[in-house]
């Protein structure tokens, strides 16, 4: 999710060749909702891993994007899963 324009999720998706939807949050309600708004409009970089029941199962803040996708799937290959 980015409070970017739509148009620059969906080049953004193509470029990095993401086989899903991002979230355009123009207005910033969702950013709001989820405490991660910034300063000047600019969302902070977090990951919420949330479960098929729909429950937050673990919160990663301050985000890095080196490495971080092989952090959140190691933890969804783990046999225990983050509570």
């Amino acid at each position: 999710m980015s409070r970017d324009r739509e148009a620059a999720q969906l080049r953004f998706a193509e470029r990095q060749s993401l086989p899903f939807p991002l979230l355009s949050d123009r207005d910033g309600a969702v950013t709001r909702a989820y405490g991660v708004d910034g300063w000047f409009g600019v969302a902070r970089r977090v990951t919420y891993l949330i479960g098929p029941d729909g429950v937050v199962r673990k919160v990663y803040s301050n985000v890095s994007p080196s490495g971080h996708a092989a952090e959140v799937v190691a933890d969804l290959e783990s046999p225990t899963p983050p509570s």
